[in-house]
This record gives C-alpha cells, sequence and structure tokens, in this order.
C-alpha cells in the first residue's frame, strides 16, 4: 500500500481531517480539497494532539493522518486518546519506517517500535493494523488508531498555495465548537 492509498481513503470520509505535515498535506491537498481539511504546515508530532482537541469540543468525526516519526515525536498523545476516549476520533498512523518529510531517515517504527502495540498499552481500547486499502477502508471509521503499513517513497505532490492564516480561518468557519448550554 501506497501513503497516496491512505490519503485517498481519507478524503472520501465525510467529517474534519487533520493531515501532518509535509507530504501528507501536500497529498491530501491535491486530491481533494476541501476547508474541513486542515493542512499542518509545521508543528510536527502535533496533528494527534490537535485532532484529540476537536474531539473533545465538537460533534463531527475527526480523522488525522500522523506519521510514524511524527506520532513517535508524541506518544503521550495515545495515552491521552485513550483516556479521553472520543469515539469520533479515528487517528490513521502513516507508517512507512522513515521520516519522509524531512529526508527518510530510519525510524524506530521501521525497526523494532510496534505502534499499534504501543497504543493498545497505552489503554486505546480499539487500534487495527493494515496493510491494504480494503483493510483500511474496513477500520477506518470504527478504530480509535489504525496503523497503516505502506511503502516509503518520496511524494510529488504540489505546494499547497495556501497561507496558514488562511487555512486556519477557512478550518475554523466549519470546526466551530459546540457552545455549552448556558447554567442557569
Amino acid at each position: 500500500m501506497r501513503r497516496r492509498d491512505v490519503l485517498a481513503q481519507v478524503a472520501q470520509c465525510e467529517g474534519l481531517v487533520v493531515a501532518n505535515i509535509g507530504f501528507p498535506s501536500r497529498e491530501l491537498y491535491a486530491l481533494r480539497d476541501r476547508p474541513e481539511h486542515f493542512y499542518m504546515l509545521g508543528s510536527m508530532g502535533m496533528a494527534s494532539s490537535i485532532g484529540l482537541g476537536l474531539a473533545l469540543v465538537q460533534p463531527q468525526p475527526v480523522f488525522v493522518v500522523d506519521g510514524d516519526g511524527s506520532l513517535l515525536m508524541n506518544l503521550g498523545s495515545l495515552a491521552t486518546i485513550a483516556h479521553q476516549a472520543p469515539g469520533h476520533l479515528h487517528l490513521i498512523v502513516v507508517d512507512n519506517g522513515v521520516y519522509g518529510s524531512t529526508g527518510e531517515q530510519p525510524t524506530y517504527a521501521g525497526q523494532r517500535t510496534d505502534l499499534s502495540a504501543m497504543a493498545r498499552a497505552a489503554g486505546v481500547r480499539h487500534v487495527a493494523s493494515v496493510d491494504t486499502p480494503v483493510a483500511l477502508r474496513a477500520e477506518l471509521e470504527r478504530a480509535q488508531v489504525i496503523v497503516a503499513r505502506v511503502e516509503p517513497e518520496q511524494g510529488a505532490a504540489p505546494v499547497i498555495p495556501l497561507a496558514p492564516r488562511q487555512i486556519a480561518e477557512r478550518f475554523m468557519g466549519v470546526a466551530a465548537p459546540v457552545q455549552p448550554e448556558p447554567q442557569s
């Protein structure tokens, strides 16, 4: 399976999508640009935390596309996701075994570290490991964490022609938090 196969599946989902920095964001933009897509242009390692925050304040499904290297930079997010357990948060980890956006340096996930086992150990109840588009589709809207094993590859995707402020403003327009009922 390729990263683009994962992104093509996620692009068809209804809800909010947070895409990790670099090629995942650029490829998602090229596949299907929508205001519901938040393209991370920085903050490596924070996609899972941003997605969790969104899921905690609004009812729409939230799909987070993260990389194995990025998740390794913020492993504490797995414990927080497990503890908070919003049923409409779906973290999809594109595990290619390398830091793809910074030069293809190998990650530990590409060697001995098992991110699915780490998610289970953190307490995430529904973890899936997939390596085909069909298996991904079957788990995409059910599992809290999906580790999608893909081939390492350098993508060829256009630069996103939106400024970070434009991305944020249009996303905030569709991801408005639910306002709590006033207490009397």
